[in-house]
């Protein structure tokens, strides 16, 4: 027996030191294998189905898991954290063991002069030393705060000047209430400051209409030729009064889909853009014609035309190349606005071709709707009582 136990006990103690041995390696083996992988499988998959940007780093800093839109925004090179501010985030949080949530202004590259984005960024530290980072751009609702505040305060300025204006017209009117000839002077004035403060109300209404989610829900099949006609006929008499010629042409029948009172609207506002922009005995012309899958509403005049740098802005709200000559003739800055906001709404865009001294090509470009086609007479079913025709 005694023969067996002492190799029994040398087997247990060869077994101890085995298993004292050995499982360190394999210790490390498990340790070693998920950080080469990055992370688990089911990690990884929770990690890519989240709509944020994803960062997960090791102990080191390097990144074990990164989901695409990282590398797109320029977080991530080499496999590190490329950007100083999120580097400086991950440490403080390493630190002192606590998640941290705070909104950064990145750069959008390595170069000098790019742009910026504004990220939101959750670090969280997990176990083994690993941090987590979930991000979302924030840069296009930040945008959006901004063109609101910029537009609630360029229509606060807008309708200070002809309210303004009136205000003191009407004060000086009523001291030259004994002067008639000051009298009407004055009174022409006011009906020219009402007529702005109108159109720019009207206008600002328009915009605000269009920029409603339903704006197009009930979409109809409109017809070009009725939608040029009328926006012809509100301009006409303008167009008179400047002695500008207005002619109205292209391919008849064309259709598409949409609201007809928008669409107007734009042609019209393009007219008045152009009677603006034209001199007296000049022309003003309006071409209607398919290109394709397309319809194409040109309105083409004979003014100044308008300098390069100025054509990449002229769609903006409130923006004037020449704030004189609009103050002058009436614009108010949001004409152009409504078209492409139009255009944009029904599928479409808003073109502009112009060259100083040779005049401007505006050209609003829609989706062809083909109407559909009624029976001819010979398979229409008969009236009853009527014989068909032979």
């Amino acid at each position: 027996m005694w023969p067996f136990v002492v190799v029994a006990l040398v087997g247990a103690g060869v077994g101890v030191l085995v298993r004292g041995f050995f499982p360190v390696r394999a210790r490390r083996a498990a340790v070693v294998t998920p950080t080469s992988q990055g992370v688990s499988k089911d990690a990884r998959e929770l990690l890519r189905a989240l709509r944020s940007t994803v960062l997960v780093l090791d102990a080191n800093g390097d990144v074990l898991q990164a989901s695409p839109s990282a590398y797109s925004y320029g977080l991530v090179r080499s496999g590190r954290v490329a950007l100083a501010a999120v580097s400086e985030l991950v440490e403080r949080v390493r630190a002192e063991g606590q998640p941290q949530d705070r909104e950064l202004s990145l750069p959008r590259g390595p170069l000098a002069g790019a742009g910026e984005m504004i990220f939101q960024l959750r670090v969280v530290p997990l176990t083994g030393g690993r941090i987590l980072v979930v991000g979302d751009d924030h840069t296009a609702a930040r945008r959006l705060d901004q063109v609101r505040r910029d537009f609630v305060a360029n229509v606060s300025h807008e309708l200070k000047t002809p309210v303004g204006a009136l205000a003191l017209l009407s004060e000086t009117l009523e001291e030259a209430a004994d002067d008639p000839v000051a009298v009407r002077r004055f009174t022409a004035q006011m009906r020219r400051e009402s007529r702005r403060l109108t159109a720019l109300v009207q206008e600002i209404i328009d915009l605000s209409r269009l920029q409603e989610p339903d704006a197009l829900v009930g979409s109809e099949l409109v017809d070009i030729d009725a939608v040029v006609a009328e926006a012809a006929d509100r301009v006409r008499v303008e167009a008179e009064s400047r002695r500008i010629t207005l002619a109205v042409g292209g391919e008849p029948g064309l259709h598409v889909f949409g609201d007809a009172d928008l669409l107007t609207t734009a042609v019209r506002n393009l007219l008045d853009n152009a009677l603006r922009h034209s001199d007296p005995l000049g022309r003003v012309s309006v071409g209607v014609a398919r290109d394709g899958d397309k319809v194409r509403i040109a309105v083409v005049d004979q003014g100044e035309g308008i300098a390069p740098a100025q054509q990449e802005r002229i769609f903006e709200r409130f923006y004037r190349g020449d704030p004189a000559r609009a103050r002058r003739t009436g614009g108010t800055g949001l004409g152009l606005s409504i078209v492409k906001h139009v255009a944009a709404d029904h599928g479409g865009e808003a073109e502009v071709w112009s060259k100083p001294g040779a005049g401007s090509t505006f050209t609003l470009v829609l989706p062809i709707a083909d109407p559909p086609t009624t029976a001819s007479p010979d398979t229409t079913a008969p009236t009853p009582g009527v014989p068909r025709q032979p």
